[in-house]
């Protein structure tokens, strides 16, 4: 898939390295072309001059072809700016941005955009959100046969019932993750669109459960 990246720090240019080794299309943008040195020899990628939240420089970096949006750049106010513009205005539904500021983090998780804050924790964990695959292990027992894991579920659950879903997973929800926060459910709570379903279970059944997650429902229950 293609991606827009802003910002060639040190934390942008690392996810376009990784990007574009896992077959993606890249684009970068940055404000200064000296950061641009920062991207290997060898990178593929547009590289954009500009400021990351002009609708131009997005749309010359392919913004309305782009699954993800990335906000990277030094500043909390240009990354939540562009971060906004690529959602509300070219519909980009996968955006991340990075915020130093803890508590206007908070914030903005509570507005539905996925932020996350520090080189190396912020790309994998960009990676992560940006490019789902499956199960996503966050805690294992000592003897690694119990684990806590992030599954991806499919659209069609939304308006469904978290016991309609461990019915059919054969498992027990651990808690939901909803805008920004955790929420530990009963059977009667509903999944809403931007849940992250956890699920604590034994490892062999782990593939299992994502497999049952990632298939929509037979029926949901109202």
């Amino acid at each position: 898939m293609h991606i827009v990246i802003m910002g060639c720090g040190r934390v942008g240019s690392t996810l376009a390295h990784i990007l574009e080794d896992k077959g993606h299309t890249v684009a970068i943008i940055d404000q200064s072309p000296e950061a641009f040195r920062r991207l290997r020899g060898g990178f593929k990628g547009r590289r954009i001059t500009g400021f990351g939240f002009d609708r131009d420089v997005l749309v010359e970096a392919g913004i309305e072809q782009a699954s993800a949006f990335v906000a990277v750049s030094s500043g909390d106010n240009s990354n939540i700016i562009s971060a906004r513009v690529a959602r509300e205005t070219f519909g980009v539904e996968n955006v991340v941005a990075r915020i130093y500021d803890p508590r206007r983090a908070e914030v903005y998780q509570r507005l539905g955009i996925p932020t996350v804050a520090t080189v190396r924790w912020t790309a994998d964990q960009m990676i992560r959100r940006l490019l789902p695959e499956g199960v996503s292990s966050l805690w294992r027992d000592p003897t690694g046969e119990v684990v806590l894991a992030e599954v991806q579920t499919d659209p069609k659950w939304i308006g469904a019932k978290v016991s309609a879903l461990e019915e059919a997973a054969k498992t027990r929800v651990a808690y939901l993750s909803r805008m920004g926060e955790a929420l530990v459910p009963t059977g009667d709570t509903v999944i809403q669109d931007g849940d992250v379903v956890h699920v604590m279970a034994a490892s062999s059944d782990i593939q299992r459960i994502n497999d049952a997650v990632s298939q929509r429902p037979e029926e949901k229950v109202e």
